[in-house]
């Protein structure tokens, strides 16, 4: 099989290093790709965002397979593109796409089908915005209507920071604040037949204990030793069949990866939001664990064939990934500085531990930052803890100026598995 990936961040990265892997997929291409990417995959130059532009590549490369990888692409079309040149995409319509390109759409897929999740108000004006600050109260959970690259959030104690947030938006989502641990759990779906991957958490605020600005994700980690064991099922139940079902009776079927960001409250599993793609830094440690060759299971969710495939295979070990960001990062990150240590994690820490480049270019010989998520360090390990250490281990021997990264990825998970472990020896 002949494949082509658009996108060029970890998220990438991790598609196509378990494509590459996958002894199914004869060639793999990657569009635009990144300095890490192109160790396993060929790169090409594409507009990502230009539907026949792609579909032109896919076509002059014979892919059997495409997979889009960001959000953008799919909220502009280009499944739609690549799939009316009569090529196999994996990635949602326009259309549907659409549950995570309009927060506003999302809710009101998701009262149609029942789903459980927080209280809401989209607003356009000002007298509206501050009746639904008011009505709420604080803490104030504020979303930009439209895509934000993860960042369109605020979730704020500070009435004025939260009032100005929305104001700047031109439609906006306030709602209730959800309490409890959440969760991301992708599912891989044609329209019809719904499959579930593992759960993951990952870590949204830039500085460790959660504190800080929020980020497009500093880190993730899978499994969740605490998280209930019928938890998968009571939210295929609940929230992604009941949506795929309602999306596929509007006549806009979803088809690709529906990834929940899921609540657990006092009050049951809520959906904090849908996106239409693999979740950054989640796939890296989903992936991580998944055992069933990867190419497969996107052409049959791209065919329709789904329900035709044997249960997903799953190691037991855990994985955790470490996100190593450019000074700065979330604001205007600096970029153009040289990465040292990559040759060495490789070199001493793998298979292990490895490193999936986000943000990085060639620069001559040397491979330099070139985004605010410069790196998502990922490693394996029978459990939690060996899982961390091996991460941190890796992430300690990586060189780039003025960077940053969080300590505490999967440390209280971590920390709790090993007391329940020892408590029930």
């Amino acid at each position: 099989m002949k494949v082509l990936v658009i996108g060029g961040g970890a998220r990438e990265h991790a598609l196509c290093r378990s494509l590459s892997l996958d002894p199914a997929v004869t060639a793999l291409h990657c569009a635009p790709g990144n300095a890490g990417i192109a160790d396993v995959a060929e790169l090409r130059a594409v507009d990502a965002l230009d539907g026949a532009a792609v579909a032109a590549l896919a076509t002059e490369l014979g892919a059997e397979l495409v997979v889009v990888g960001p959000e953008a692409p799919l909220v502009a079309g280009v499944a739609d593109a690549v799939r009316a040149a009569g090529i196999p995409c994996f990635g949602p319509s326009e259309e549907a796409a659409q549950l995570e390109g309009s927060k506003a759409f999302a809710k009101d897929v998701m009262a149609r089908a029942g789903v459980p999740t927080a209280r809401s108000y989209v607003c356009t004006a000002p007298e509206e915005v501050e009746e639904a600050l008011d009505a709420f109260g604080a803490p104030y959970v504020v979303k930009d209507d439209g895509l934000a690259a993860g960042k369109g959030v605020v979730v704020t104690d500070d009435l004025a920071k939260a009032r100005e947030h929305a104001n700047a938006c031109e439609r906006v989502v306030i709602e209730e604040f959800l309490d409890g641990p959440e969760v991301s759990l992708f599912a891989i779906t044609d329209g019809v037949t719904v499959v579930p991957l593992q759960p993951a958490q990952d870590f949204k605020r830039a500085l460790d204990g959660d504190q800080g600005p929020n980020t497009g994700g500093m880190g993730a980690y899978s499994p969740l030793p605490w998280a209930d064991p019928k938890l998968v099922e009571e939210v295929m139940e609940t929230v992604l069949q009941p949506t795929v079902d309602e999306l596929r009776r509007r006549g806009t079927p979803f088809s690709g990866l529906l990834y929940a960001g899921l609540a657990i409250t006092g009050r049951g599993v809520r959906v904090i939001e849908f996106n239409a793609r693999f979740g950054d830094p989640e796939t890296q440690v989903v992936l991580a664990r998944l055992k069933t060759p990867l190419a497969g299971v996107l052409l049959a969710a791209a065919e329709g064939t789904l329900i035709d495939l044997p249960p997903l295979r799953w190691s037991d070990d855990a994985a955790v990934t470490v996100v190593v960001a450019s000074h700065n990062y979330p604001d205007t990150p600096r970029t153009g500085d040289p990465i040292t240590g990559l040759d060495e994690v490789a070199a001493q820490d793998a298979p292990h531990a490895y490193v999936l480049h986000a943000g990085t270019k060639h620069d001559g010989d040397a491979v330099v930052s070139a985004g605010g998520r410069v790196l998502s360090v990922t490693a394996t390990g029978t459990g939690l803890t060996e899982a961390r250490a091996r991460a941190y281990t890796a992430v300690a021997r990586i060189g780039l100026d003025g960077s940053q990264h969080r300590t505490d990825i999967a440390a209280k998970a971590a920390a709790d598995s090993s007391a329940g472990a020892a408590a029930t020896a």
